[in-house]
This record gives structure tokens, sequence and C-alpha cells, in this order.
């Protein structure tokens, strides 16, 4: 009776396994939609990307700085050959001017050159640009075709429902306020804001000296009223030991430095060689901080004589106390020298002030002596850089790659600290290692990994 029983379950085992597998159903899916071109889409990306690295501000910037060292110099072309003409001294100046005027010429001659390999260029980039754009419209216009459930299209129809909702919900766009003035004197008005790049250019040596200071002197002795000077970092971004000239902007753009270098120590670096970058030019004196000291030098470039002034104890030197911003900091920028209206500054920080931004006054005696001393509250390390302008300190701070903000202001008039500037530079270039204010021509002069940009300060 078992054995029946047994035989009995197995047979129905074997007649349900046959059953199941009857019973299973197999579909096959044809997809009537085309395969997605992603090797076209990826294609597409990097003809774009390509086309964004092509076409930069710089390239626009380079031929207006270009455009505006021609036009700073036709006017002293034309004054020379005035006083030419008027000149009668039995030809002994007469042959020096003529000497004058023609390398005036060749400097012309080369900007030009520079302007006119630069507009070829421009053009040629141009019409490969637009051609380009062309054949990507092309292809974006094919693979929306894809798109056949209208997802993308969707995406964009509800962003432009969004915005005009958040612009129904805010009512008229807010008028922005223009920057609030500053309290204290300026022949110039009330400093309000920042404009341009006016001037972008790699100089003499694009790429090569990564840290570095530039300007003019605005105390010029004659005849150097057009002058500009440069000082790079030329040993370990850190040392330098000459000054480079330069007879005008133009002189500067294209790279010819007609009158050379002003050497200050023949080795590099050594005793009175320059340290860090933050260094100015104020009434043929180079000042800046002396090498492996907690003090100011100024060298004459006249009489190639240094004298010394030194800092209050407890200041910050060798890399101990630096301009810095969130991801890096700036190396041997303990000292930042300022020139304004009324002369030469120098910005530090000590132990005693807990790493916050001392302000001090450097007068030109002989020797130098340090002046009326002023103590802020804002942290040195949370600075990218400092400048002056009309007796007014202004401290800037890194925001990304593009942008850098004026955030801070401490004016020595009134004593009133704001932290609330709210002024924005536009960067060229990632890092700006020195700012010099000129009260020549109210321009702020930045050295920004290699290359030099100028910017307009507006007051009124």
């Amino acid at each position: 009776m078992k054995l029946y029983v047994i035989l009995l379950l197995c047979a129905l085992f074997t007649i349900i396994q046959q059953a199941s597998s009857q019973n299973k159903c197999t579909c096959e899916l044809t997809n009537s939609e085309k395969a997605f071109p992603h090797d076209k889409l990826s294609t597409v990306e990097g003809n774009a990307s390509k086309c964004n690295s092509n076409i930069t501000p710089q390239k626009t910037l380079e031929l207006e700085s270009l455009l505006l060292g021609l036009e700073r110099r036709l006017p002293q072309l034309q004054e020379d050959v005035s006083m030419l003409e008027m000149e009668d001294d039995g030809e002994l100046y007469a042959v020096l001017s003529l000497y004058v005027i023609e390398n005036e010429l060749l400097e012309i001659k080369q900007l030009i050159d520079r302007l006119n390999s630069t507009t070829k260029a421009h053009q040629g980039l141009t019409a490969d640009t637009t051609e380009q754009l062309k054949n990507l419209r092309a292809e974006m216009q094919k693979l929306e075709t894809y798109d056949t459930m209208q997802v993308v299209k969707g995406q964009q129809d509800n962003k432009h429902l969004n915005s005009e909702l958040q612009r129904c919900k805010n009512g008229p766009l807010p008028t922005t306020q223009p920057t609030q003035p500053l309290h204290g004197k300026c022949p110039h008005g009330q400093f309000r804001n920042i404009t341009g790049p006016r001037v972008y250019t790699a100089g003499e040596y694009p790429g090569s000296y990564a840290y570095g200071a530039w300007g003019r002197d605005p105390k010029p002795a004659v005849g150097k009223e057009s002058w500009y000077w440069l000082v790079m970092m030329t040993s370990s971004n850190r040392y330098a030991n000459y000054v480079r000239l330069y007879s005008s902007l133009s002189s500067l753009i294209v790279g010819v430095s007609a009158p050379g270098n002003v050497e200050i120590n023949p080795s590099n670096p050594t005793t009175n060689t320059i340290q860090g970058p933050n260094v100015v030019l104020y009434g043929e004196a180079l000042y800046y901080n002396c090498y492996n000291q907690d003090a100011v030098c100024r060298f004459n470039l006249t009489t190639k004589t240094i004298t010394t002034l030194q800092l209050p104890k407890g200041t910050r030197f060798n890399s101990k106390g630096n301009f810095c911003h969130l991801d890096e900091c700036y190396p041997f920028t303990d000292l930042d020298l300022a020139t304004d209206e009324s002369g030469v500054w120098v910005i530090y920080t000590t132990s005693q002030d807990y790493g916050n931004l001392v302000l001090s006054k450097v007068e030109e005696d002989e020797p130098m002596t340090l002046g009326q001393t002023w103590h802020t509250s804002v942290y040195k390390q949370g600075v990218s850089n400092t400048f002056m302008a009309c007796g007014v300190l202004y401290a800037t701070r890194y925001v990304n790659k593009t942008m850098e903000e004026i955030f801070y202001a401490f004016d020595t008039t009134t004593g009133v600290e704001r932290f609330n500037v709210g002024v924005f530079i536009n960067k060229m270039s990632p890092n700006i290692y020195s700012l010099n204010y000129s009260p020549v021509d109210q321009m702020l002069h930045a050295y920004c990994d290699s290359y030099m940009v100028s910017y307009k300060v507006l007051f009124w």
C-alpha cells in the first residue's frame, strides 16, 4: 500500500512539472525607436568645449591693450615732433631729438605689427568659430529629433514658466543701490567702483614669473612721467634683485625695455635683495620687504644706495604673516607696500595684534621713519591683498577663480572700518599676487600669475 501511494505521488509531481513548463510565456520586444548616438553627443560636447576655450576674454583684452598703448604713444610722438620744430640750438639737441623720435617710431611700428598680427589671428579665429557654431547648431537639431517624448522641450518650458512666476511674485525688478561713499577727503571724490580690465598683457616673459608687481611712480623725475616699472620674483617665486623700467605703456606691452634693468645686487637672494612681490616705486626709489628681515628697504634708483626702516617688535616676517584664501596662502607676502596721493604706506601684522592688519605711514625722511600707525580688526590671513587710495586702506578677498571682492575699508581720517564695501574685480587669472594703486591716473595695477592687468578706479 505504501509503495502504491509513493508511485501515485511521483506521477502527480511529473504531471505538474510538465504543466508548469507548458504554461511559460516568452515575448520578443521590438524597439521601433532609433538607437541614441551617444558617440555623436560626446563629439558635440567636445567641440563646444574646444570652442569655449578658443574664445576667451583674454583675446579681446589683448587687442584692447595694444590699442590703448598706441593711443598713449601717438600724443607723445606729436609733442616730441613739435619740440623738435621749435628747437634752434646749432643742431646739437636737434640730433638727439631726432634719435628719440626715431626710437619712438620704432616702438610704434612694433606696436602696429603686433596689432596687425593679432587682428589677422582674430579674423581667422572668428571665421573658424562661426563655421564651428553652424555645425554645432546643425548637430544639436539632429540630436533633438531623438527626444520623441519631448522631455527636453518640457523641461525648457517649465524653466521658462518658473522664471515668469518668480518675476510675477517679486514684482518690479529692484534697483541696484550704488556703493555708499566712505568718509574722508579725496581730490577725485569718493571711491565707488572698479571697471575693466583696461590692460592685459604678458609683457616680455609670458608665463615665466608667476609672482611680481608693476605700476607707475606717483612722484616721477622730470622726463619720466610716462615710465612704468616691473619687478618679477626671478628666484623661487620669492626673491628679486632688480627693477625693470619701460619708457611707456606701449613699450611694456610689446616688451621693449629701453632703460633696461636697475640692479640692486648681482646675487639673488642675498642681503638687501627683494623678498616677496608686494613692492612699490615712489620718488625714484623702490620700497620693499628686506631680505630675511622684518624691515622695509628703500633702494634709490639714482644713487644706488639702500636705507632700511625697522618695523615694530613682533612684526611677522619670513612667510609667517601672509595673505591667504581658503585654498592657499601667498608665500612671503608678510609686508605689503602701497602708495597713494599722500606717499608710501606699509601694511603688516604683529603677534601683539593677533594676526590683524596693521597700517603705518612711511615718512620719506633720511633716514626713513615710521609715522602714524593704525590697528585694524580684520584678520590678515582672511585677506588676499590690500591697497591704499586717498588715505583709505582697502582689503580684498578671494571669491572664485574669476572674481575678487574689495570687502573691507579703513579710513585713516575718521578711523571708521567697513566690512561691506562690496566692489568686485573681474580677474583674468585665478590669483592676484600684488595690487598697486596709481594716483597719477587712478589705475589699479594687478600682477596675476605672470600677467599684468590694470583696472580703472572710479571716483565721483
